[in-house]
């Protein structure tokens, strides 16, 4: 799935808070929104699936502008929110057929690719489990299996692993990636943790509402003069 953002902007009051953002993300392809806390990624994110209206230019789902069609694009996205969204009294299982009922499927289908999409996240066997029994790791699996239940194009992922130790934000970027690898499912995964971003994801820097960079790390590093992506990080932010 295929989106371009054209001149977006985007105003809290007076305060702007994205800036003429210009970009697109490939299909099946992991994309990384990197910026610190504050940079505008959680607005972009609220204007991506509506929670935000868009107040200045457009978001085009391959070719179609979300103004026009809004059904249909949602349609095809899933999304897992830095917020955990899951309600921690009802059973893996339940909180699956829960969202799926709400995208229209039959229990008997809910049921179906829940349990397939728990399975690939090795969760199968604690799917009548009480959610709050999970760790911070496994409630993360849990809400990816959900966001993929009405089968999207695009996945979007906001600080999907704060709060998780090093072993788990790994082992979830990892799945993500396989994700786009077996499925052509396109990402957008924002995080202002540079060692979750690769020198060949495509990476969109994104600073104090605008967008200082955008292509693959290796290229942005090397327009840069840079050795990694952290000194670039910091050559482009003056963050450390």
């Amino acid at each position: 799935m295929s989106i371009d953002v054209r001149h977006l902007s985007f105003d809290y009051g007076t305060t702007p808070v994205l800036k003429d953002l210009n970009f697109s993300l490939k299909p099946g392809r992991f994309h990384a929104l990197l910026g610190p806390n504050g940079a505008g990624k959680s607005t972009l994110f609220g204007l991506l699936t509506r929670l935000l209206a868009i107040q200045r230019g457009e978001l085009l789902f391959e070719g179609e502008s979300m103004a026009r069609f809004p059904a249909r694009a949602m349609r095809r996205i899933g999304v897992v929110f830095q917020q955990n969204a899951l309600d921690l009294d009802l059973t893996v299982r339940q909180n699956l057929l829960y969202h799926a009922a709400l995208h229209g499927l039959s229990r008997k289908e809910a049921r179906t690719r829940g349990d397939r999409e728990l399975e690939r996240f090795g969760l199968l066997e604690r799917a009548n489990e009480p959610v709050r029994l999970l760790n911070g790791g496994h409630r993360r699996r849990v809400e990816i299996a959900r966001a993929l239940l009405h089968h999207p194009s695009l996945l979007l992922l906001d600080e999907a692993t704060v709060g998780l130790d090093v072993a788990s934000r790994k082992a979830l970027n990892e799945h993500v990636r396989a994700l786009c690898r077996e499925e052509s499912l396109t990402v957008l995964w924002a995080t202002h943790l540079i060692e979750e971003v690769r020198r060949d994801d495509q990476v969109l820097i994104l600073h104090q509402g605008q967008l200082l960079a955008n292509g693959t790390g290796q290229a942005i590093c090397e327009e840069t003069g840079s050795r990694d992506l952290s000194e670039t990080f910091h050559v482009l932010t003056g963050a450390g």
